[in-house]
């Protein structure tokens, strides 16, 4: 049984030579031929049975390549569900002789498709050994045949038919690999940004080795994988940067021995400076390129704002001002946004970023000679000013004093309580002091010290008016050239004084914290640039670099608002600023000049200033009332309701309102009224009457008239008082085109209406007119006029003739009793 189990031994048989090796003679040849029933057993022999007795046959070539080709076909048939059929937009379709459309489609591999196909194409090398000898020389027989084929040259048909095939087949494929590897490629990238940035905000210290990869990326040809790289570093950055600056290790400190955390510290800190450090290079390599500009700069601002007390901080204002009047609206806006935070938030900084700002600020105005964007000085109305940052040193010190004197006392009160109540207190006391000292500290560390405060302000202020100082001195001196100087220059990109309107709006504001040695100067600059004439003194140019009527009443409202700051220390002459508002209400042009700057000069200087000369009171309310008669509903509004506050204040004014036989009064000192005077005093206004305001009460706006009544109706007695609580500002606002809601009535637009049909229905019931006769009776009518015409022309001729007869006789009676009398 146990031999039995055994495996036979299998009989390989007797490897045969070679077809080649055998020889056979001519007399074996002849024996076989001539006994051929011999040879008969041999196609009784089964050769199946020996084959399985001996181990089953030997495979040939064609069985392993059969074998092969078996084994091939599911792994082709799954290729072929793998690839995806693809419609090229660039490749159009081929029209069948049918009329049908065929379209081109190429096909698409997926990764797990091209990696076995991949290793589908690798030969699998044969077992050389299980070949005979014969079977290796027929091998190499069609070898060679098949080497001499191909060395022949095929036919240049085929080949150009071949060529026509592939070709747009090789392109079509080409470019659709292409888009679909180049979105892949963003996808992963982008994929890989978010991760990144994912990791570092989760746990910024064991992950800082990330920040070399994100800034790898950003190095990419894609430009918006590039944008999306620096965007999310600046959002890596604006959370894991610490709330203190950096310093890196000496020599001497790295040498010495610390502990594993404070290793990891500074690893971690240096690597985190080093990677913002070429983030920051980045920006400012990137910000040259045209593509990349308001990305790299909206990065810098933010940057700015949210960390100013990290390191680099320098670099990034700097940068920040140097764009602050850019031509890019986008990027000026977020440069400016950007340092008016800094002005108005100063508790990031304690105050050492302003000071620096303002300083860079007035460089760049001075090595630009003040031809900026009015945005670059309008920053400045942002900065604020502790006016009494002194006091604070004496309150603490008073607080301080308090403190002790309670303490004092309440160590007497606990004397006298009893020992169970003395526990209960001393812990009470204890509390308060904790709590006392916690908040003595906090607002030490927060907020600095009183002397160093006053210092940055000082040097702040400095710097504002030193800025001021030269945009009115560069104003003064363009002035004076250009009146010497041709007219024709042209103006830079943002006028011929961008700056002198926000420089204005400034010393307006800090007029308080301005030295009282300076605003006399400051008043000659103003009083000289108010009254520079729009009109050079060739009367057929006109100098445009002279200022407007805005700017000039703009100076005129500063000299006004420096003297109310400092009423007790200055004692200076505004008449000049009067005449100059006298003269400018006439040269006021509302689609050239600003209607606001307007109403509010004629409220600060006639409505406010309560203390003024009657005669010049007179002259402004005339020109006021002409003033209403010429321009719009909001001008004209503005000057009946400041000529109206006028009225009401200065009685001897209501004169004007009457209508007297020699005109309005003749108690001033000029008895006759001189409307083109460039004095308001000199004007003579008393000697006329406001006939202005018959006109106004018949205006077409029903506010208009109605104030023009009201005013009109005041009467003389000093008893009789008028309230008005609406400005010139107001009135301006309320009645500009902007904001006017003025619609006439519906019931006289209907009225108008039925007129109009009456009208065109009368006209078609109008007899057709005769041409000819109306002609006829024209020209008689015509001949008569003319014959009446020439009898006056003849009437006159005989009366001179008469008049001239008679003087010639006069003439010699008088000669002849001259000659009498002699």
């Amino acid at each position: 049984m146990g031999k039995s189990r055994r495996k036979q031994k299998v009989i390989p048989p007797p490897q045969l030579p070679p077809d080649e090796d055998i020889e056979f003679s001519d007399e074996d040849v002849k024996y076989f031929k001539n006994n051929k029933d011999g040879a008969k057993f041999i196609a009784g022999i089964d050769t199946g049975a020996i084959n399985r007795q001996c181990g089953g046959e030997v495979k040939t070539v064609e069985d392993k390549y059969l074998e092969e080709r078996l084994k091939k076909r599911p792994r082709e048939e799954n290729e072929k569900r793998s690839e995806m059929e693809v419609d090229p937009v660039d490749v159009l379709p081929i029209k069948n002789l049918d009329g049908s459309l065929h379209y081109r489609r190429a096909t698409k591999k997926s990764k797990f498709a091209e990696v076995d196909i991949d290793e589908a194409e690798v030969d699998v090398p044969e077992d050389e050994h299980i070949l005979n000898k014969s079977q290796r020389r027929e091998k190499a027989k069609k070898s060679k045949k098949e080497a001499k084929k191909h060395e022949k040259k095929l036919p240049e048909e085929i080949l150009e038919d071949e060529e026509e095939e592939e070709t747009p087949r090789a392109a079509v494929l080409a470019e659709v690999k292409e888009e679909l590897s180049s979105e892949e490629r963003f996808e992963s990238k982008k994929n890989r940004l978010a991760e990144l940035g994912t990791e570092l905000l989760a746990d910024p210290e064991a992950n800082i080795k990330f920040l070399k990869e994100m800034l790898d990326l950003t190095r990419d040809e894609n430009t918006k994988i590039v944008k999306l790289g620096l965007l999310s570093l600046l959002a890596v950055f604006g959370d894991i940067i610490p709330g203190y600056r950096i310093r890196l290790p000496t020599d001497k400190e790295l040498e010495m021995k610390v502990s594993k955390e404070v290793k990891k510290t500074r690893f971690y800190e240096s690597t985190l400076l080093k990677a913002y450090e070429a983030y920051l290079k980045k920006l400012v390599i990137l910000e040259r390129q045209s593509e990349y500009n308001q990305v790299t700069t909206r990065c810098m601002c933010t940057l700015l704002d949210a960390v100013p007390h990290f390191n680099y901080r320098d670099s990034l204002l700097s940068f920040v001002v140097e764009k602050i009047s850019s031509p890019d609206e986008v990027i000026r806006r977020l440069c400016c946004h950007t340092i008016r935070s800094l002005f108005s938030n100063e508790e990031k900084h304690g105050g050492e970023l302003t000071v620096e700002a303002v300083r860079l600020i007035a460089e760049h105005v001075k090595s630009y000679n003040c031809q900026l964007h009015p945005n670059s000085i309008e920053v400045f109305m942002s900065i604020r000013f502790d006016e009494d940052l002194g006091k604070r040193n004496n309150e603490d010190k008073n607080l301080k004093k308090s403190k002790k004197n309670n303490k004092k006392s309440i160590q007497e009160e606990q004397n006298q309580v009893q020992e169970n109540e003395r526990k209960k207190s001393k812990q009470e006391m204890m509390s308060k002091i904790k709590d006392e000292v916690n908040a003595d500290y906090k607002r030490e560390t927060y907020e600095p010290d009183a002397m160093e405060r006053r210092k940055m302000q000082t040097a702040t202020l400095s710097r504002v008016f030193e800025t001021y100082f030269r945009i009115l001195k560069n104003t003064m001196y363009s002035i004076s050239e250009s009146s010497e100087a041709d007219t024709t220059s042209n103006p830079g990109a943002f006028g011929y004084h961008p700056l002198l309107a926000p420089c204005l709006d400034g010393l307006a504001k800090f007029t308080q914290q301005l030295d009282l040695d300076y605003i006399g100067d400051l008043m000659n600059y103003l009083k000289k640039l108010a009254s520079s004439s729009s009109v050079s003194t060739n009367l057929k140019q006109k100098n445009s670099k002279l200022l407007t009527v805005s700017e000039r009443l703009r100076c005129c409202l500063v000299a006004f608002k420096v003297m109310r700051s400092n009423l007790n220390a200055l004692n200076v002459d505004l008449q000049d600023f009067f005449v100059q508002l006298y003269n400018l209400i006439l040269e006021y042009r509302p689609g050239r000049d600003s209607g606001i700057v307007l109403a509010e000069s004629l409220k600060i200087m006639l409505c406010d200033d309560r203390h003024q000369d009657m005669q010049k009171a007179a002259a402004f309310v005339k020109r006021l009332a002409t003033f209403a008669l010429c321009f719009g509903c909001a001008e004209s509004m503005s000057a009946l309701v400041t000529l109206k506050i006028l009225l009401q204040r200065n009685v001897k004014c209501r004169n004007l309102l009457e209508n007297d036989a020699g005109g309005g009064s003749v108690s001033g000192s000029i008895s006759k009224y001189q409307p083109y005077a460039t004095d308001p005093n000199l004007s003579g206004a008393f000697a006329t009457v406001l006939w202005e305001l018959s006109l106004l009460t018949k205006h077409y706006h029903p506010a208009i008239s109605t104030l023009a009544a009201t005013v009109s109706n005041m009467n003389t007695s000093q008893n009789q008082t008028f309230l008005s609580a609406v400005t010139p500002q107001q009135a301006f606002a309320d009645y500009s085109l902007e904001k006017e809601s003025f619609e006439p009535k519906k019931e006289s637009w209907k009225l108008n209406v039925k007129r109009k049909r009456e009208r065109s229905e009368d006209a078609k019931n109008v007899a057709e007119i005769d041409m000819v006769e109306l002609n006829n009776k024209l020209k008689e009518s015509f001949t008569i006029f003319r014959g009446k015409k020439e009898e006056e022309r003849v009437r006159m001729d005989l009366q001179l003739k008469k008049k001239q007869s008679n003087n010639v006789v006069k003439k010699k009676l008088k000669n002849l009793k001259s000659k009498k009398k002699i």
